[in-house]
């Protein structure tokens, strides 16, 4: 894992502010005008640029990068179907791009804001990781491409979509796959790149919809490492309607942010090491009617003290703002689908290892997270564990332990940053067929957390079998939230207890081969499925300016529901009033 009062906000998907610069007589142009990429009149705005052939029409150009670099802010690039291998990390040499910083580039690489990039068919456009004159997403290792070579001569790695801090920027319906690590990272498909490793946000608004990521190939030195990325935005940011596979460290990242002011939606993640992963993400940042499903572990948020600074991972509303739910708490997981995420045959590495197979939910060293209405089913270890979380890495020098106790855990012998959780809700779940491992402590819920004022708070839990937790009868001992509390304590005097289990699913300190009451799967064979079709974006065209392949007027934009300015996740009004019906006292 590395890297307020109640409004709603309608915005167009493709938020913009459009520019005037003119183009070359070959690019299908329109009157620019500012603002959400259309005009005051509501008439689209910007030039269209187009890239491959699309029903008999040749666009002006070949490959994806040659469009890009002609654009200007405000611009629409179309792509028609076809497998693009694009190289534009191959024309820089390693440690001289635009961050300054020797990292893997992208094949694609956008530095204009407010730039709308959209494939024209999700499956069939395919921004292709393998080397040019591969089959598409080719799984032979001879066909894959680890990007331009570093001083030493290695290969650097490389990443797919890369949005180097370009506000206003949206990607899609299309795919991308095999872009794949290296010497100076690298395996990102789509990515958001505030200023990774910066410790500073440097990037704001950015949208993608109907978009899927996957890698078909892994090594022991190279393998796809997160689908869809965005790292060190301020928002508001809006990633719908996605499907990601396949990732070592997770389908899903948004992290760095100490207010992400973000919203996943309609997102499915399968086969990685974690279905998302969130470091020190926190302040407003929705995760709603999105499914986690056989992955090793299915959701994890937590704190670190690594690159991905400041810490910690924080739900609170900034200022002691009110978020969604009535409370104090902003970032909310709600309406998701978790369930069988006990797959131990993943591409996995780093600290994303330490996510134990069976884990449907966990929060590690997280503060003040609401966790409502969700389902949770046949995860074998937890369905949702809040713990701490202790850093016993070197950090990097962005990084201070902000959040964190300098002492780490002497109690366990363990050095560097520990990170404990408290001030969490899980209300109004259902939980069914979690546990099945059969190992003490596991079933539905699982609190390993110090004493703190407030502490963490699960009430209205269901289970037809009857919930499980770790301690016993949770809900009845820690029932009430915004009170001084505790969960299980940190033991590890007798197997049974909830700390070494933890240790032992997660590997923290030893492997932990399995045994009569701490048996839980490994590793035996990596497999990679097939990445299958997924719904496209019903009309590409849909405010898109009058172009060669939109010859029929369509909606000026899709509108959808994203994150206000203010701070709230926007939802429509029904939804709110279900949520008002859970409240926190502060």
């Amino acid at each position: 894992m590395r890297r307020l009062a109640v409004l709603a906000v309608a915005c167009t998907l493709l938020a913009a502010a459009c520019s005037s610069s003119s183009h070359s007589s070959t690019a299908t142009s329109t009157t620019a005008a500012s603002g959400n990429g259309a005009s005051g009149t509501g008439v689209p705005s910007g030039h269209v640029l187009l890239v491959g052939t699309y029903k008999g029409h040749a666009g002006q150009y070949t490959t994806i990068q040659a469009a890009v670099d002609a654009a200007t802010s405000g611009d629409w690039i179309l792509i028609a179907p076809g497998d693009y291998h694009e190289q534009y990390d191959h024309t820089v040499p390693v440690g001289q791009e635009a961050s300054g910083e020797p990292t893997a580039l992208g094949g694609v690489y956008i530095t204009t804001p407010n730039l709308h990039l959209r494939g024209m068919d999700r499956n069939t456009v395919v921004v292709d990781g393998t080397k040019p004159g591969s089959s598409q997403c080719s799984s032979a290792t001879g066909d894959q491409d680890l990007g331009p070579l570093d001083a030493s001569g290695k290969p650097a790695g490389r990443n797919g979509i890369e949005v180097w801090k370009a506000d206003g920027s949206s990607i899609e319906n299309l795919t991308a796959c095999n872009f794949l690590t290296g010497t100076d990272g690298g395996g990102n498909e789509i990515w958001w790149n505030g200023g990774d490793g910066s410790g500073v946000v440097g990037m704001g608004a950015y949208n993608g919809a109907y978009l899927s990521t996957t890698s078909t190939y892994v090594s022991s030195t190279t393998n796809g490492s997160y689908g869809i990325f965005v790292s060190n935005s301020r928002g508001p940011g809006l990633i719908v309607h996605t499907y990601a596979s396949n990732m070592s460290d997770s389908a899903y990242y948004i992290g760095a942010c100490a207010d992400c002011n973000a919203v996943l939606n309609d997102a499915h993640a399968q086969y990685s090491a974690l279905g998302y992963s969130g470091t020190n993400s926190g302040g407003h940042l929705i995760i709603e009617n999105s499914e986690f499903d056989q992955n090793k572990t299915g959701f994890s948020t937590n704190s670190q003290n690594n690159d991905d600074a400041p810490s910690p991972q924080d739900g609170a509303c900034p200022n002691n703002g009110i978020g969604p739910t009535g409370t104090h708490s902003c970032w909310v997981f709600e309406n998701n689908y978790v369930h069988d995420n006990n797959n131990p045959n993943v591409p996995s590495v780093g600290a994303a290892e330490l996510g134990w197979p069976g884990g449907g939910m966990i929060i590690a060293g997280g503060r003040n997270d609401t966790v409502i209405n969700n389902r949770f089913a046949n995860n074998g270890s937890w369905a949702v564990a809040l713990v701490p979380y202790p850093d016993i890495a070197t950090p990097p020098a962005v990084a201070h332990c902000v959040g964190g106790d300098t002492n780490g855990v002497p109690s366990l012998g363990l050095k560097g940053c520990y990170y404990g959780d408290w001030g969490n809700e899980v209300a109004h779940n259902t939980f069914t067929g979690n546990g099945s491992f059969g190992n003490p402590t596991n079933g539905d819920l699982a609190d390993l957390s110090d004493p703190h004022d407030p502490a963490n708070c699960w009430h209205d839990n269901t289970d037809p079998a009857g919930v499980t937790s770790a301690p016993a009868n949770l809900q009845q001992t820690n029932g009430t939230c915004g009170v001084a509390g505790a969960g299980a304590k940190l033991d590890i005097s007798s197997p049974t207890t909830l700390t070494s289990q933890l240790l032992c699913a997660s590997e923290l300190l030893a492997p932990c081969p399995p045994k009569p009451g701490m048996s839980y799967p490994r590793l035996t064979q990596l497999v990679l499925p097939a990445l299958t079709a997924q719904p496209t974006m019903p009309n590409p065209c849909a405010g898109v300016p009058a172009n060669p392949w939109c010859t029929t007027k369509g909606p000026v934009s899709s509108t959808v529901w994203i994150p206000g300015l203010l701070g709230l996740a926007a939802t429509p009004p029904a939804a709110r009033r279900v949520r008002r019906r859970v409240r926190r006292r502060h």
